[in-house]
Formats: C-alpha cells, structure tokens, sequence
C-alpha cells in the first residue's frame, strides 16, 4: 500500500490521504476492542515479511469508491469469545475512527479468519 492516496475533492482543493495512514487508524482502534487477538496475515504480507520488508497495513485493506472509504479487516479473535459482538465492536469502533479522523463515511467489512487459542507456560 506504500504510494496508494485516498483523494477527497473539497472546495478549496483536493485532500490525499496515504493508504497507510488510514490502515494506521484502523489498527488503533482494533487494538482497544477486547476479544480481538490482532490482525491476520496474508500469504501476501507473509512473503514480504520472509524478505524483510514489514508490512504497515498486514491484515487490512483499503478501498476508495464513490467518495466512500472501504475497509476490509482480516481478523484473528481470541478463543471464548463472542465472536460477532467482537466484529461488531470493530466495525462500529473502526468506523467511528475514520469518521472523526478523515470525516470520510467508511464501509467497514469484517473477516474473522481465526481464532486464537491461550498460550501454555512451559
């Protein structure tokens, strides 16, 4: 997602907003909802991480159609879980983020992708 801008058209001219930027916001406010492990990975990101190259945006990904943000989240949630009270937590935190901080209406889509088991102590 490195050079991929999100482009608004305002009055006064037009707004860029980077990909990655906003695959930043989403991962913060996954990171507030309990229940949500982290985000999944694509063979995609981890072949670049097996090269060395890290991915900013690993489990996300950003769309820009008809003036609309939209996100796909890959997801991975914690075992115990509800597991659509946990997606909807993430839509509904995901969206009010980009909503406050780009002022853009998102489509948030949510793929749980796993589920994430406690580790044992050895």
């Amino acid at each position: 997602m490195a050079d991929n801008y999100i482009t608004a058209a305002t009055e006064k001219g037009n707004v860029c907003i980077s990909e990655d930027v906003i695959a930043t916001i989403v991962g913060a406010a996954i990171s507030e909802i309990d229940g949500v492990d982290g985000l999944a990975s694509t063979v995609g990101d981890d072949i670049m991480e097996f090269i060395g190259r890290k991915s900013l945006s690993k489990g996300v990904k950003v769309a820009f159609e008809d003036d609309k943000i939209i996100v796909d989240i890959l997801l991975m949630v914690d075992f115990g879980c509800v597991v659509t009270e946990v997606a909807e937590k993430v839509q509904s935190s995901v969206a009010s983020a980009l909503e406050g901080m780009t002022g853009m209406s998102p489509t948030v889509n949510v793929h749980v992708s796993g589920v994430s088991f406690p580790r044992l102590k050895a």
